[in-house]
Order: structure tokens, then C-alpha cells, then sequence
């Protein structure tokens, strides 16, 4: 009796295993879940087949043809795409965003502040001002082509400025006399010498000149950081990278475990070393972020443009009520220098001309200036934009980590026995790689040349260490040749080319940027 007992049980439970070795054997899973990818079913095993015809996963018995193999790899290759696509999205939307609303605010500053002074100047000075209002339309002309990229020396063109409102308000305020082109551009040589504006010129300058350094660097700077985030996002996908994202994401298919996912160290491992190249641009990604928020506190401070610039109205009248004031000895001191005028034939006087400049300016009290420029102010948009900076560094080594917390990507940490290690369900053995590119010789998953850098990687790096290289003098309130990016890659990629190895390209570069 015992016997026939054990013959029952050894009978049930082979027939419990070969019942589950057909169930395993069943590809409707696979079908199901190849089916709702997009994919056509037709010619589609309904059981698995034999698997030697497979390049890339496990050549066992398989759901999978060769022809579902290419198409869950070609599907592998756009899913990493998508996935850097969207991990990236943020933060290529927060340096695009901020970018159009420093801009914004800063455009819209300069259209308040002029028309702040137009009409102040119209109220106080009347037609001797829109006589001569080509001079601060010039000026504000000027300032706004400095912000927007021209190649211009602030200082000098403020110097211009004060030249040319001294020879303007010479011939004003001397209107007895008449005067060439030759004896003005000689009163212009006075204006350092005699300082017929008082100290208004030179603190105005000083101001201004930083300020417009620091904002104008700071707005390339967000406009360097989205191209740099926008072009890397792009990732290109080489060979060996495809062959171990389709392992670890559709190798499963094959297998029969279409609902399994990856194990996190085993994404972490593939994600590492397809963008092992993008790790590399960190170092210099967060000496960028650095430099940014640097000249964000001069901003904030010292360098406040805003502060400059609602004032200037008030500044500048200054300077005219100075000259005003000290008229007679300027006077007297050109026709020294220069020589004496020939009256004016019309035989005017300067009588009434006086009294319209002693009409004392009054500048807008706070209810009627402008509306404040983008709807903030300055202090408020910099914190703003500080705040995403900060959390924007060391985004690209974390970037695989980002990818693989997904939840459509990798398997919960719960059970570590039921996620798919590369070959089967089960746990997954071998250690993280480390960050970058060089750190790729031993990645167990993904089949890396060290040797071989990411030319265009490279190309954001160096485009980066030039930003940089900006950023640090704008702090210092020293300006830099403005170029806009994409001339700044089409150089870098012309260098680059002439070089012999990436070495030389570095060794090179930091040449250039060392103190002389």
C-alpha cells in the first residue's frame, strides 16, 4: 500500500511539473505584450522554438524569430532616446525658460529706462532736448546692441556719450559763436581735462560698465547651458550600447518573461556605460554651474543692473546741471585750448537757454515710473534662477541612476530574486561600474572603447570651459570678446579637427586660458 502511495505522489507531481513546463513553453505573453508594442503577430511563435538563430540574447529555447529580435532591438535603441529625452526635459526647459525670462527682463528694463528719461527730459528741457534727444537714442541704441552681442567697448562708447553731450550743450550754452566740426571734436578732447559733468561720468561708468558686463555674460551663460543640455540630450547610440539595452530590456521577451524587469544594478551597469561619455561633461558642467551662481550674486548685488539703471535719468541730469553750473570756466578754458570762436552771425544770445537748464530735473516718484520690467524684480528673477542652477549640478553622472529609478525601467529593490539579471530571472552578481568613460575597461554589460572619446561630447566640454572662462572675468568685472555659441562651436570644432589627439586639444586650451 505504501508502495502504491509513493507511485501516486511521484505520478502527481511529474505531472504538476510537465503541466508547468508547458506553461512555460507558451509564448501568448509574449505575443500579447509584442502585440501592444505595435508589432504585427503574424509569424509570431504561439511556443517557443529553438534559439540558435539569436545574435544577442540567450540562445536557448525562445518566443522569439530573428526578425523580432531586430525589431525589439531597433525598439530598445529608441526607448533609450525617449528615456534621456525625458530625464533631461527639466532641466533643458529650466535653462530655456530662464533664459527667455532674464532676457525678457532685461530688454524690457532698458525700453522702461529710456522711455523713463524721454519723457523727463521732454517735461524738464522741452525742445532743447528733443533738439539733441539723438544723443541718448544713440546711447541706449548702443547699450542695448552691447547686451544683445555687438562688439562693442562700453567704456568707450560711454566716453563718446559724454564727448558728444559736451559738444552739444557747448554749442547750447555759446550760441553767440558758431562752431566747425574741427572745433568741436577739439572741445570733445576737454571733456577728461576740465570734467565738466563733475564725478557723474566716472561713477556712472564704473556702474554701468560692470553691471552690463555681468548681466549680458550671465544671459549667454543661460543660453550656453541649454544648447550644451539640449545637444547632449541627443545621445548617439553606438553598436554596443544597442546590443546591451536590448538584453536588458527585450532579452526578456525572448525568454518568455515579458512582464520582468531589469535588475537596478544591472541597469545602472548598461545606462553607465551608454553614457559614459555624457558623465564626463560633469566636472566641467558644475564648474559652469558654479561660475553662474557667482555672477548671479553680483547680480544680486554690487552688480545689480536694475539699480543702475532706473536712476540714470536722474544721473545724467546731474551731469548737465554740473555743466550748467561750471559753463563759464569750461567756457573759458576751451577758448584757451582751442581758440577763439567766430560770433554767430544770427547774433543770438545765451539768454533763456540758461533758465531752461536751470529748470531743475525732478525725477518720477515711484507711482509714476514705468511698470517694473517682466512683472519682477531683479533680486527676485536672480533667486529664481540661482535655485534651479543648484539642482541642475552633477546631473549627468546621476543621470543613469535617474533613468533606472523609473518605474517602467527597473524592478522594484523589494525582491531581488525575481528581476531579470541579463539571462534569467534571478539576482544580479557583479558590481556598479564607476562614473565615465574611462571607467568603462571592466562594465560587464556594455562593450566600451576608452580609447575613443565622444568628439561632440568634447566639443560641449571645451564650449563649457570657455563659458566659464567668461563667467570668472564677468565676476571680476572684466569683459571678454562676446561671441555668440554657435560661433564659439564652430571654432572648437575647427580647432578640434587640427588636432592630433584629444591631449594636445586640452593642453592647448589650457594654454590659452592661463594667466600670462
Amino acid at each position: 500500500m505504501l508502495r502504491v502511495r509513493a507511485l501516486l505522489c511521484a505520478f502527481s507531481a511529474l505531472s504538476l511539473s510537465l503541466g508547468a513546463d508547458l506553461k512555460a513553453r507558451s509564448c501568448a505573453e509574449v505575443r500579447q505584450a509584442y502585440g501592444a508594442k505595435g508589432f504585427s503577430l503574424l509569424n509570431i511563435p504561439h511556443q517557443e522554438i529553438s534559439g540558435e538563430h539569436l545574435r544577442i540574447c540567450p540562445q536557448g529555447y525562445t518566443c522569439c524569430t530573428s526578425d523580432m529580435e531586430d525589431k525589439l532591438s531597433q525598439q530598445s535603441k529608441l526607448e533609450f532616446e525617449n528615456l534621456v529625452d525625458e530625464a533631461s526635459h527639466a532641466l533643458r526647459t529650466t535653462f530655456m525658460s530662464k533664459h527667455k525670462k532674464f532676457d525678457e527682463f532685461f530688454l524690457e528694463l532698458l525700453e522702461n529706462t529710456e522711455k523713463s528719461l524721454n519723457d523727463m527730459f521732454v517735461r524738464t528741457y522741452g525742445k532743447l532736448y528733443m533738439q539733441n534727444a539723438d544723443v541718448f537714442q544713440d546711447l541706449f541704441a548702443e547699450l542695448k546692441r552691447y547686451y544683445t552681442g555687438g562688439n562693442i567697448n562700453l567704456e568707450e562708447m560711454l566716453n563718446d556719450f559724454w564727448a558728444r553731450l559736451l559738444e552739444r550743450m557747448f554749442k547750447l550754452l555759446n550760441s553767440q559763436y558758431q562752431f566747425s566740426d574741427d572745433y568741436l571734436e577739439c572741445v570733445s578732447k576737454y571733456t577728461d581735462q576740465l570734467k565738466p559733468f563733475g564725478d557723474v561720468p566716472r561713477k556712472l561708468k564704473a556702474q554701468v560698465t560692470r553691471a552690463f558686463i555681468a548681466a549680458r555674460t550671465f544671459v549667454q551663460g543661460l543660453m550656453v547651458g541649454r544648447e550644451v543640455a539640449n545637444r547632449v540630450s541627443k545621445v548617439s547610440v553606438i553598436p554596443p550600447c544597442v546590443r546591451a539595452l536590448t538584453r536588458m530590456l527585450y532579452c526578456p521577451y525572448c525568454r518568455g518573461l515579458p512582464n520582468t524587469k531589469p535588475c537596478g544594478n544591472y541597469c545602472l551597469n548598461v545606462m553607465k556605460g551608454c553614457l559614459a561619455n555624457q558623465a564626463d561633461l560633469d566636472p566641467e558642467w558644475n564648474l559652469f554651474i558654479d561660475a553662474m551662481l557667482l555672477v548671479a550674486e553680483r547680480l544680486e548685488g554690487p552688480f545689480n543692473i536694475e539699480a543702475v539703471m532706473e536712476p540714470i535719468d536722474v544721473k545724467i541730469s546731474e551731469a548737465i546741471m554740473n555743466m550748467q553750473d561750471n559753463s563759464v570756466q569750461v567756457s573759458s578754458k576751451v577758448f584757451q585750448g582751442c581758440g577763439q570762436p567766430k560770433p554767430s552771425s544770427t547774433g543770438r544770445s545765451t539768454r533763456g537757454i540758461s533758465d531752461v537748464f536751470n529748470a531743475r530735473f525732478r525725477p518720477y516718484s515711484p507711482e509714476e515710473r514705468p511698470t517694473t520690467a517682466a512683472g519682477t524684480s531683479l533680486e527676485r528673477l536672480v533667486v529664481d534662477i540661482k535655485e534651479k542652477l543648484k539642482q541642475s549640478k552633477k546631473f549627468w553622472s546621476t543621470l543613469p541612476d535617474g533613468i533606472c529609478k523609473e518605474d517602467k525601467v527597473m524592478a522594484s529593490t523589494a525582491n531581488e530574486e525575481q528581476c531579470w539579471n541579463g539571462h534569467a530571472k534571478g539576482r544580479y552578481f557583479p558590481e556598479v561600474s564607476k562614473d565615465g568613460l574611462a571607467n568603462q575597461m571592466n562594465n560587464p554589460e556594455v562593450e566600451v572603447d576608452i580609447t575613443r572619446p565622444d568628439t561632440f561630447i568634447r566639443q560641449q566640454i571645451m564650449a563649457l570651459r570657455v563659458m566659464t572662462n567668461k563667467l570668472k572675468n564677468a565676476y571680476n568685472g572684466n569683459d571678454i570678446y562676446f561671441q555668440d555659441s554657435s560661433d564659439i562651436q564652430s571654432r572648437l570644432l575647427s580647432a578640434f579637427l587640427q588636432e592630433k589627439s584629444f591631449c594636445s586639444l586640452f593642453s592647448t586650451a589650457d594654454t590659452h586660458n592661463a594667466p600670462q
